[in-house]
């Protein structure tokens, strides 16, 4: 997104296509477009389902830019229309994106890509994946470096299931298992 790289558990994206679009009135007509809620909220459903001048056809992929400050269930209803939800993390002691992302994946049903945005550090990726986040815009010089040498660490056992369906660990440490 706008020259940030972008990390999934399959590698650095090599070429993103979402662009950051601030104002409705900016909006190309073609190309996937990430777009803050508000101004989501406020496009038409012709614009919000990616119709564009080309004879009624889809022309772009939606995504839609949740900040600390929002509220997910304002679009709630409007999921089907989304390719891509960014989730911003404006400083690593701000945990809101991680409970957006638990709802957005486990009360809403959301099934697209989950973007962690901002102050993405190495440490919580973990624990982002765990919550339902799917890819990262990485500008740390020392995540992307450690994800690079493929150092993502992580805790091999949970007390509770994650947002997505995980490897076979063993089971939960908390739950008990007839002999």
């Amino acid at each position: 997104m706008n020259d940030i790289p972008v990390w999934t558990v399959e590698g650095f994206v090599a070429d993103d296509p979402w662009q950051v679009v601030e104002a409705q009135d900016e909006l190309p007509a073609t190309g996937d477009i990430v777009v803050p809620l508000e101004g989501f909220v406020a496009l038409s459903d012709e614009t919000r389902r990616g119709i564009g001048v080309d004879a009624g056809r889809n022309t772009r992929r939606i995504g839609v830019l949740i900040s600390a400050d929002d509220d997910p269930g304002e679009i709630a209803d409007m999921l089907d229309d989304v390719a891509l939800v960014a989730l911003d993390f404006p400083k690593f002691s701000d945990g809101r994106a991680f409970s957006h992302a638990a709802r957005l994946r486990e009360q809403f049903g959301f099934k697209g890509d989950l973007r962690a945005v901002g102050d993405v550090l190495i440490d919580q990726m973990p624990l982002m994946l765990r919550v339902g986040i799917t890819s990262f815009a990485v500008s740390s010089e020392t995540t992307i470096k450690r994800l690079e040498a493929n150092r993502l660490q992580g805790i091999a056992r949970h007390y509770q299931p994650g947002a997505l369906p995980e490897a076979d660990s063993g089971g939960y440490s908390w739950r008990r298992v007839s002999a």
